[in-house]
């Protein structure tokens, strides 16, 4: 499970850290003056001399050191070699910086060495007579010594059978947390028994780095780079997508939430859900073209983890994913249409919408992508009073449909789509089949190889719940399905092509370099 919703003390220190990015930025000092700022916020997060979160005061400033340099875009530092903190903090003082590989960064110090998978026997032992758990051992890993069972560890091959019969519940079976959160299967043990990602098979979904307890996996981040543009005048819009609801407590109507943003620097806010209209009647037109003639099915696009998962691990496949734009790109490309000097930031639940912003045919689109969770750090730093935000509802966001603003939890992007169809063609069938988390998003795609899903439309999203479930939500997603469900029904229509912007669609894809 994930600790979005739960206020610990990893939450605590991740929005501190951004909070004091954010504050160093708006400082808008360069050279020492810089330098002397970034060296001041392990002090400021972590002060007085004894350490009370890993009895080493010295380790956390060190971690937090990491943090700060990863949420300003600057790579870690290798242990075995000196390296300031600062070190690179001129490169990153620009706001025209991408992310750099790897987008998603273990530190190593702040990792705990979990086992990976572990069958053990608890003090919760009885010691019963029927020993249950050593009849249905297959590898008779279970023996009877001193009145209680202990399992060979060089003989255990973590199948749990015996966890399921234990009438006590005294065997335990634990996974590091990290890796049993990641569905890709990207994250072993380096030699010293720390996590360490596969980058060959990470899709950069995020959801590593809410489930570890320790704080030890962090993204990089763009706050700092968005608010030297801020600082030099930059036009920039906000983009927010559609799972912004109930992530911000104070900022419960959008119109608060849009008086927010342009306190904070950004020149107007669009909503995201306008690109996802756009993308439920390009994506159900390319249903229509391609399956069942060209494709046997044909899967969505919006999620960049489902669609990088699926280029990865069924390379064969590739094909079979929609080529359609995501509501991201739609929306800036439009907006960058209308303004063309302006600049583009996504604000958004996603830790991959970042890696999707870097690829080369679309960072010419957007421009920054930050989180829910990197935006609260900035309103923070900001010292909104959000109780005396001047608020003109008017002004709010009301350019979306209901079926837009569904794409934000899992199954909504396809049946936007497949309803679309079925109001184009009533007596055509539709079917559709949905995953959420990468793991059964491998499995929906396995079964779709198989034959499994043909004359089907496929939805993935990578993280649980959907993008509401995503890496950089700060919310329950439980409570913000309840609330989105809410917002859905208030949108001004309920179909997509209603959309003002729909008109613009063709020329928003007349691009022969875009690639999805």
């Amino acid at each position: 499970m994930s600790f979005r919703g739960i206020n610990t003390t990893v939450i605590q220190i991740r929005r501190q850290v951004f909070t004091e990015v954010a504050r160093m930025a708006y400082a808008n000092v360069k050279g020492e003056q810089a330098n002397h700022l970034m060296r001041k916020i392990p002090y400021t997060i972590i002060p007085g001399e004894e350490g009370k979160l890993r009895k080493d005061i010295f380790l956390e400033r060190a971690i937090v050191e990491e943090r700060v340099r990863l949420a300003m875009g600057l790579p870690t530092r290798r242990m075995d070699e000196h390296n300031s903190v600062v070190s690179g903090l001129e490169d990153a003082s620009i706001a025209d910086k991408y992310y750099d590989p790897p987008l998603v960064n273990v530190i190593k110090f702040a990792c705990n060495r979990c086992p990976e998978k572990l069958v053990k026997v608890s003090d919760l032992c009885q010691g019963c007579l029927a020993h249950p758990c050593m009849e249905v051992c297959p590898k008779k890993a279970i023996t009877w010594e001193s009145g209680r069972s202990t399992i060979d560890q060089d003989k255990c091959i973590k199948c749990g059978r015996c966890v399921g019969v234990c009438p006590y519940n005294a065997i335990v079976k634990t996974e590091r947390p990290c890796a049993a959160a990641c569905g890709m299967g990207a994250i072993h043990s380096d030699e010293l028994g720390r996590a360490e990602i596969d980058y060959s098979k990470c899709v950069s979904c995020g959801q590593c780095l809410v489930n570890c307890p320790f704080g030890a996996i962090a993204d990089k981040g763009q706050i700092y780079q968005l608010i030297q543009g801020f600082n030099r005048g930059d036009r920039i819009y906000a983009l927010v997508a559609p799972a912004f609801i109930n992530q911000f407590p104070g900022l419960a109507s959008t119109g608060k939430l849009k008086a927010a943003l342009k306190a904070v620097g950004f020149y107007d806010v669009v909503e995201v859900a306008i690109g996802a209209d756009l993308c439920t009647v390009d994506e159900a037109h390319d249903f229509l073209e391609e399956v069942p003639e060209k494709l046997n099915f044909m899967a969505t696009s919006c999620c960049p983890a489902w669609s990088m998962m699926a280029k990865t691990a069924f390379p064969d496949l590739a094909k079979n994913i929609s080529m359609t734009m995501t509501p991201m790109v739609f929306t800036a490309r439009m907006m960058k249409q209308k303004d063309p000097e302006a600049r583009m930031c996504f604000i958004g639940p996603c830790a991959a919408k970042k890696l999707e912003a870097s690829r080369r045919t679309v960072r010419s689109d957007v421009d920054f992508v930050l989180t829910f969770e990197e935006l609260a750090g900035i309103i923070e730093a900001k010292d909104i009073d959000t109780s005396l935000l001047e608020v003109d509802e008017d002004e709010a966001l009301h350019a979306a449909s209901a079926a837009g603003r569904g794409f934000a939890q899992s199954g909504g992007v396809a049946k936007a789509v497949a309803d679309k169809i079925k109001e184009w063609h009533p007596d055509m069938e539709v079917k559709i089949a949905s995953a959420q988390g990468l793991a059964e998003c491998k499995k929906l795609l396995m079964l779709a190889k198989a034959g499994k899903y043909n004359g089907y439309l496929l939805e993935g999203m990578g993280c649980p719940g959907g993008c509401i479930g995503g890496a950089g939500t700060i919310a329950d997603p439980a409570r913000t399905a309840v609330q989105l469900n809410q917002y859905i029904k208030k949108a001004p229509f309920a179909d997509p092509e209603q959309s003002p912007f729909m008109s613009e669609i063709h020329v928003l894809k007349d691009d022969p370099n875009f690639e999805v």
